[in-house]
């Protein structure tokens, strides 16, 4: 997977800004693992959606979702930023 619109800071473990000129960096590896609701950690978290193409457009299915929307992910941000300050960049994973 790849970020669009940010790049994942290894030493903070956090989303950071875009590094100047560079449109797409590389996700860290995740572990996508069943839970539930209540068993999850809570921390500062932006819920990234990932896209399967980068166009981020497709037909609106029976289930109100876009078919180019794969899932959302929580990617944890640094307490300097909130979740909205990711949304007006138009951060998204893509596959």
């Amino acid at each position: 997977m790849f970020l669009e619109g940010a790049r994942f800071n290894f030493k903070t473990k956090c989303l950071d800004e875009s590094e100047a000129k560079v449109l797409f960096t590389s996700c860290p590896m995740l572990l996508l693992k069943p839970s539930r609701l209540n068993d999850l950690t809570k921390f500062r978290n932006y819920d990234c959606p990932l896209y399967k193409v980068s166009s981020r457009r497709g037909t609106l299915s029976t289930t109100g979702h876009n078919s180019n929307w794969v899932m959302s992910i929580k990617l944890p941000i640094h307490i300097t930023h909130t979740p909205q300050h990711w949304v007006k960049r138009g951060v998204a994973l893509l596959t």
